[in-house]
């Protein structure tokens, strides 16, 4: 089965930031991921949906979407990727919650 691969800035801003072989392999196992190919695994509890794929120290925090898309969104240090995706996930999930009508009192 093929998929598409879409790349959010962030991921690719992240790339820029290593050095040229951890480049390569970077950009050559997020390009696998249109066949499934790489270390895989899905995340659990908070982050459950989302997946991670594994390139040396760094992971690749991606999901699967509607019409045979995984999209990458996210990327860091193994040892920091977890804990900055989840407090921005919780991020933006606080913003998007819905909110009483100004001047609603309900405590």
């Amino acid at each position: 089965m093929s998929f598409q691969v879409k790349v959010r800035p962030q991921v690719w801003v992240f790339a820029t930031t290593l050095g040229l072989e951890h480049r390569r392999a970077f950009k050559r196992a997020v390009t696998g991921l249109a066949t499934e190919k790489g270390d895989i695994r899905a995340l659990g509890d908070n982050l459950s949906g989302y997946y991670r794929l594994k390139v040396a120290r760094y992971r690749v925090i991606f999901r699967y979407t509607p019409g045979q898309v995984i999209e990458c969104v996210f990327a860091e240090e193994r040892k920091l990727v977890y804990e900055i995706f989840e407090s921005e996930m919780n991020r933006i999930l606080q913003d998007e919650s819905p909110r009483p009508p100004a001047g609603d009192q309900r405590s």
